[in-house]
């Protein structure tokens, strides 16, 4: 599990067939999960400048070679004690957006997404999503994209001042409005849930 907040950009020096070299002051050991921009890794190999990690076929299938290339957000994953910012993430990526404009304001960058709409339903109004391994919130949603308004602070501290239209990004969407509506599109008799009704449930956790 991960929180989404980025603790080091790090570097992909060399790969390897399915091998993946990240240069990273993290300390990490053989079997650690670390967020690569938003994916979930498995540490094979460690040294003092970084460590090696192994993305399978199906994590190559659905994200973007260039996720795996030059600098890379990096998280490791969350102990037990830690402290719980952000929100929860798997590191599972649900489908790559486009960045499709970029407007610039007085003390904030809003960024609009297009994904595929079939992956609207899980992405929530006021809710989490991780871009790229970054937690942020969902201002409005539409009916193939959604608004994204990112300070200052982020967009010093994580790659997405250099995102451009055209930008591809990895996507994590709400876990709970996953569940929600997998556990509702197996009900024979589902009620009606509105946005406001999930953002109820997740409040709750």
């Amino acid at each position: 599990m991960f929180t989404g907040l980025v603790r080091e950009v790090g570097e992909v020096l060399s790969t390897r067939g399915n091998m993946i070299f990240i240069k990273s002051s993290i300390p990490a050991s053989v079997g650690d999960s670390i967020a690569v921009n938003g994916v979930c890794l498995s540490v094979t190999e460690s040294g003092e400048e970084g460590f090696w990690v192994e993305a399978a076929d199906e994590t190559r299938r659905i994200v973007p070679p260039e996720k795996f290339e030059g600098r890379v957000h990096l998280e490791a994953a969350m102990g037990m004690n830690d402290r719980f910012e952000g929100h929860i993430v798997q590191g599972h990526v649900d489908t790559v957006g486009v960045i499709e404009d970029i407007r610039k304001g007085e003390n904030a960058v809003e960024f609009i997404v297009r994904v595929e709409p079939e992956y609207i339903r899980y992405i929530v109004p006021k809710g989490s999503i991780a871009i790229d391994g970054i937690s942020l919130t969902v201002n409005e949603v539409f009916d193939s994209s959604f608004r994204l308004t990112i300070i200052p602070h982020t967009m010093r501290n994580t790659l997405i001042s250099e995102y451009e239209k055209g930008s591809r990004v990895n996507i994590e969407t709400d876990l709970f409005a996953r569940y929600i509506d997998h556990i509702l599109s197996h009900r024979k008799s589902a009620p009606s849930v509105s946005w406001r009704d999930i953002d109820a449930m997740q409040m709750s956790f």
